[in-house]
């Protein structure tokens, strides 16, 4: 077993770093802004006065996507949109299975938002009898042990990990073997998984500690 690592991926053979990948989408969103408030063409310029991003930086991201602009004018909104969304992959619908329905898990199976980004959650499990057996914004929730069922029944590749810290490697190490192939892992513990499968950690404690620590400092400059 090994933690996932991984700076540099894969688009149709292409090498893009992951910062870059970080940063499409806040160029996406800001474009979609500019299109409700009327524009047809926006520029690397203008979005870098939106986001504070420099425009070089974003004219280099936007050069891994297969689009081109012109000269004076910039790049048609549209064709951005769509351009962008189809090589972000949001455009194409992939399932998820959920493991533990707490708070942070309840919350995202409300979130019908998710799929306008491309993962739909299909189903999810957890051990709690008063929650086994309902469902949540119409996804079902199952008996962990029903996984490998499940898996049999739905076309799933990822699996969205919120249970406690006490469990993830165990819960991990069942999805994997059960045949998840990628894990958004919400909890603030280190999975180890096998090489060829996907990780993306998105541990909530860990910003909100980045955002104390900035916030001390900001007040001791004061």
């Amino acid at each position: 077993m090994a933690t996932n690592q991984e700076i540099i991926h894969y688009k149709d053979g292409i090498k893009v770093p992951e910062p870059t990948l970080r940063r499409l989408p806040w160029y996406l969103s800001n474009v979609k802004l500019l299109k409700k408030k009327g524009e047809r063409y926006v520029s690397s310029t203008q979005i870098s006065k939106e986001i504070n991003i420099d425009a070089s930086q974003i004219a280099k991201d936007l050069s891994y996507v297969n689009i081109s602009g012109r000269t004076r004018v910039g790049y048609d909104i549209d064709t951005l949109i769509t351009v962008l969304e189809n090589f972000l992959g949001f455009k194409e619908i992939h399932k998820a299975f959920l493991f533990g329905v707490g708070s942070l898990g309840g919350a995202l199976l409300r979130d019908s938002g998710l799929t306008h980004f491309g993962l739909e959650i299909v189903a999810a499990f957890d051990v709690n009898p008063e929650l086994v057996g309902t469902s949540l914004n119409g996804i079902p929730i199952f008996h962990s042990n029903e996984f490998e069922q499940k898996m049999k029944e739905y076309q799933v590749q990822i699996g969205v990990l919120t249970v406690p810290i006490e469990i993830a490697q165990q819960i991990t190490n069942d999805m994997v073997e059960g045949g998840i192939k990628a894990v958004w892992n919400f909890t603030p513990f280190r999975i180890r998984v096998p090489e060829d499968i996907v990780v993306q950690n998105t541990s909530l404690y860990a910003h909100l500690a980045v955002m104390f620590n900035r916030l001390n400092f900001n007040e001791i400059k004061k």
